[in-house]
């Protein structure tokens, strides 16, 4: 035989070059022949050890002979011409098989029985025999046509290399075993770096790093087809294997750490990891994604999230998508690797990837995002070459962590524009601090506006309950990525704090969106963090952590004071109550009876609890719930009051509602009913915060309205135009 055989490294598409850089690294010189063939060539040592050896490649294939083929006479006298009977012994079994594409030859099982006939024909004459009984080794034989050339392969390996013989266990959604390598070759990570998997899944990813990390061949654990041939010399895959176990690095390395939400995944993990031998350098938890934290630099996050093909919903793994950038920016110096079949991936963590290659999850289509962080600098290290040169022995550093230098995440990261913003804000902030310094304990208040988007680059409001900081974004278009403005927001956070010297938990930050709906109500948290709070020397309960609204208009406090003025020996009515601050202010300012109205069970629930801290407990405060307008249609002659509040959302859906509510085209009705069930020269306050609101003064009977904004509106609120109020007084 010829002291060179040709041969073939086959692997799947997006992955060829990682298999040349690995043929090269045994020192074979690759060449890339098309999609999914990488040749080479070798003795018969190449074959054991490329078998061993390669981590992302399927099989390894002899490549017997290619030549043109347009009829299937020429397909049986070029196959017949191959040496075959040099692999092949008189008792070896020859399966075939085939495929074609492009080809004259189209019939894959036709082309199959003239080449299983002509290699027969070929063995019988070589081995001077009169049958083959086909019952020894096996030699796969492969006829591959395109565009009428064919190639024919006898297979060296046998079970595809991704069997490595560790995952005797498959979990769902399970990654090939040579695509996870393929991905950790990929990538930036080094067995000196962490890295990490928060979707390990049944552990391929971080068994395969910690294997390339201690240079274990993956075919250590199993055998090949080609182990049962007859070669030149019976010690060769002894000796390749020999190699291979002498390689294996013993140091210690950067323990990788592999989590998962799934309890029962993670148990199929440790055991593969075990089978593996790779234990000890995997630490397994089960958590959260959202979790995910690290204090070490320059490390890499590799993974293969769900994607919503067999794992999860559409809509609950693009929720998942769209929260990564707010966790990946925890690892300002680290850089990260994910694998998907989103094609919307980039548009849900909003950022373009530095690089993206396109590789098949089995017949996924899917692409790998990468996206870089700062480069790691390069410490010390002392390089010691064992038995091969070609996979040297790397210690850790000699001195100490990595020197401190400018960091450019993957994902968040401050600006200098965002610095100055900051420094804006925070002298703004203190001199507005500065200037309330004694005005709240003489107006009896504990919770009072600081700053109101004073500075349009800081579009923020800054409202201050008792010690505790709530911040609200509006929403408004800018140039930061997601990751980025998450990290703008908790800039501005900590400044607030270090200028009002208050300790960062106490921060309570809310983005508030144009309201649609009932949205100025919605719930967007469970933590349910109540405040109780002063304010006109009576208690309120506040929830700064689960509302958009906090249960109080600040705003409001001037009206609530004139209600109290006004409530004395007053039957009142509170229409749209919300957590009733205004029936509260009517119960102390005397008023006899009071009724409040709104929808929602969990409002009422919090005007009684109101109502009760400051010792408003008596059966004369009934707690209606209703839709306002329906509330008062169904009004009878004789239920009437004498001072009353209509403090209506601009817009609501609510299906707790008989109809959409909408504030300029109902509130003529509402009030018009209203106005029928309120005794002469009754009071009725009406109040919005809508600025393309018109009161429509002439629809409005029975009644005198002014206009009372302006002496409403609180010192500490530097938007004038924060609502409107207006007093209707009903005639006599």
């Amino acid at each position: 035989m010829s002291a060179e055989i040709s041969l073939i490294a086959t692997s799947a598409f997006g992955l060829e070059a990682i298999v040349a850089r690995e043929l090269r690294q045994l020192g074979y010189e690759p060449q890339i022949m098309g999609t999914g063939q990488i040749h080479f060539r070798g003795d018969f040592q190449a074959i054991a050890r490329a078998n061993l050896w390669l981590r992302v490649a399927d099989r390894v294939l002899i490549e017997m002979g290619t030549f043109t083929a347009t009829d299937f006479g020429q397909l049986f006298d070029q196959t017949y011409e191959l040496p075959w009977q040099r692999w092949i012994p008189d008792s070896g079994s020859f399966p075939v098989k085939g495929r074609s594409l492009k080809s004259q030859l189209s019939s894959v099982p036709a082309c199959q029985r003239i080449v299983k006939k002509a290699i027969a024909e070929k063995l019988l004459s070589a081995h001077s025999v009169a049958q083959l009984d086909e019952l020894g080794s096996t030699y796969t034989v492969e006829v591959s046509l395109h565009n009428d050339q064919a190639t024919l392969t006898l297979d060296t390996t046998g079970v595809g290399l991704h069997k490595r013989g560790y995952r005797k266990l498959v979990g769902p959604a399970s990654l090939k075993e040579t695509l996870a390598a393929g991905l950790v070759l990929l990538s930036f990570w080094r067995s000196d770096r962490p890295l990490a998997d928060p979707f390990c899944g049944s552990g391929t990813i971080p068994i395969e790093a910690a294997l390339i990390a201690t240079r274990r061949a993956p075919g250590l654990q199993r055998t090949f087809a080609a182990e049962s041939w007859p070669l030149p010399d019976d010690h060769i895959w002894e000796e390749a294997r020999s190699e291979a176990f002498d390689l294996v690095s013993h140091d210690a390395i950067e323990r990788i750490l592999a989590t998962d939400i799934d309890g029962k995944v993670l148990s199929l993990a440790r055991q593969h990891a075990v089978a593996a031998g790779v234990e000890s350098h995997i630490h397994w938890q089960q958590a959260d994604f959202t979790q995910l934290q690290s204090q070490r630099e320059y490390g890499c996050i590799i993974t293969n999230p769900p994607y919503g093909e067999r794992l999860g919903r559409a809509e609950e793994i693009e929720a998942l998508y769209q929260e990564i950038p707010f966790v990946l920016r925890r690892l300002p110096t680290w850089s990260h690797f994910l694998l998907t079949s989103r094609n919307n991936f980039e548009q849900l963590v909003g950022r373009k990837a530095d690089r993206r290659r396109k590789l098949y999850n089995a017949r996924i289509e899917c692409t790998y995002y990468q996206f870089f962080g700062p480069r790691a600098p390069k410490p010390n290290r002392i390089v010691a070459h064992q038995k091969s040169e070609l996979f040297p022995v790397v210690t850790e550093p000699i001195e100490g962590r990595y020197e401190k230098q400018a960091v450019t995440q993957a994902f968040g990261g401050l600006s200098e524009k965002t610095r100055e913003q900051a420094e804006l804000f925070a002298r703004r902030l203190a001199k507005r601090a500065h200037h309330l310094r004694r005005w709240p304990s003489r107006q009896k208040i504990t919770c009072y506006r600081l700053y109101d988007r004073d500075i349009p680059e800081v579009p923020l409001i800054v409202d201050r309950y008792e010690d505790q900081l709530h911040i609200a974004e509006f929403e408004r278009p800018h140039d930061h990525e997601p990751a980025e403005h998450a990290d703008w927001l908790d800039l501005m956070s900590r400044t607030a704090c270090e200028v009002l010297k208050l300790p960062i938990r106490n921060v309570h930050m809310k983005c508030r969106s144009r309201q649609r709906g009932k949205s100025q109500y919605e719930r967007i948290d469970q933590r349910q963090e109540r405040v109780e709070i002063r304010e006109g020397g009576l208690l309120f309960l506040v929830n700064l952590s689960d509302y958009l609204d906090t249960g109080i208009f600040l705003d409001h406090r001037i009206t609530r004071s004139l209600v109290r003025d006004a409530a004395e020996n007053k039957r009142f009515l509170n229409l749209f109550g919300y957590t009733g601050t205004f029936t509260v202010y009517a119960a102390a300012g005397g008023a006899v009876q009071t009724t409040t109205v709104d929808t929602s069970n969990t409002y009422l629930q919090w005007a009684k609890e109101n109502l009760h801290c400051n010792g408003f407990t008596g059966e004369e405060h009934d707690l209606q719930r209703s839709d306002a307008l329906q509330f008062v249609h169904q009004l009878t002659k004789e239920q009437t009051f004498d001072l009353a509040v209509v403090d209506p959302p601009t817009f609501s859906n609510t299906k707790k509602m008989q109809r959409v509510w909408d504030i300029q085209r109902d509130h003529v009705d509402l009030l018009n009913n209203l106005i029928d069930h309120m005794s002469p020269g009754a009071t009725v306050f009406f109040s919005t915060n809508s600025r393309r609101f018109k009161l429509d003064t002439s629809g409005i009977g029975k009644v005198t309205i002014v206009e009372i904004s302006r002496q409403t509106v609180p010192p500490d609120f530097r938007n004038r135009r924060i609502h409107r109020v207006w007093k209707l007084i009903v005639d006599t």
